[in-house]
């Protein structure tokens, strides 16, 4: 796993979207095949920097690094600064994943929210009250729809990515 994370996930290109994918890790992995639909998803609007958040052989202890925690932390922090949007599914309560959209705000990341209420749980009112319709969103949606969800808001809320130049005037 430490060779997966430590295998870079930078932007292959210019103007190539960093996408910052949020699930739920040592809050409980019932949801990583959803996970594992989302993140395959977002391949297709960007380079997903987190997509071991889906790997299915990660358990509920989440991951062992040479560094530890910190080591866990310090790049996860330098992947959010480097995303473009961070996407997070937030039906498993987690307070890694709440942690990241706190400092996802604080980095003034566009945030999109997707929470299940079929799940019977009720969305925490930091993340629920958080959202301001536009660099903040907050989602409801069924399992089936997730793809469709994505679709819609890559292609409705964010302008296509641009391919940096040397020239500014090209």
């Amino acid at each position: 796993m430490e060779a997966t994370r430590a295998g870079a996930r930078e932007r292959s290109e210019p103007g190539c979207r960093a996408l910052y994918f949020c699930g739920s890790i040592r809050g409980g992995r019932d949801d990583r095949e959803l996970y594992q639909r989302i993140v395959s998803r977002l391949r297709r609007y960007g380079v997903v920097l987190t997509e071991h958040v889906a790997f299915g052989e990660l358990g509920a202890r989440g991951e062992e690094t040479a560094g530890g925690d910190r080591s866990i932390h310090e790049q996860d922090l330098a992947w959010l600064q480097q995303a473009d949007v961070v996407v997070a599914e937030v039906t498993q309560p987690s307070l890694g994943v709440g942690y990241e959209l706190g400092r996802a705000v604080a980095l003034s990341k566009r945030i999109l929210c997707l929470f299940r209420p079929q799940s019977g749980r009720v969305l925490s009112a930091m993340i629920r009250g958080a959202a301001d319709g536009s660099r903040f969103q907050v989602w409801d949606y069924e399992e089936g729809e997730v793809e469709a969800m994505l679709d819609r808001y890559f292609e409705a809320h964010l302008p296509e990515p641009v391919a940096s130049s040397p020239d500014p005037t090209a």
